[in-house]
């Protein structure tokens, strides 16, 4: 897989998170190990702040449930506006978390 191609999957898998529920960088880097041979949730923050922007980036937070570094009042606000169960400044990953094989929360 290219570069580009993994930038395009993160992308589509970030789409894909439904409303009220989120996934951390490293669940994202997890889900995608296996077809595209890497497994870095820094590269998927590095993706997210260079081509996020088109997709529900709010949704993408920090494995301890910590918002989007820079971001953080718009994406409380947003994350709010869509029922995530939050805990201050964070989210309730373990209520919230989410995988795309729709089993259990993704931490």
């Amino acid at each position: 897989m290219t570069p580009e191609e993994y930038v395009e999957r993160v992308l589509n898998l970030v789409e894909s998170i439904p409303e009220g529920r989120v996934m951390s960088y490293g669940a994202i880097a997890d889900a995608l190990a296996e077809v595209s041979g890497r497994n870095s949730p820094r590269q998927v923050g590095t993706i997210m702040a260079r081509h996020g922007g088109g997709v529900p980036w709010h949704r993408v937070v920090n494995s301890s449930g910590r918002l989007p570094p820079g971001h953080e009042q718009e994406a409380r606000a947003r994350l709010l506006s869509e029922g995530v169960p939050m805990t201050g400044d964070r989210v309730r990953i373990r209520k919230a978390g989410w995988q795309p094989d729709g089993e259990g929360p993704a931490q």
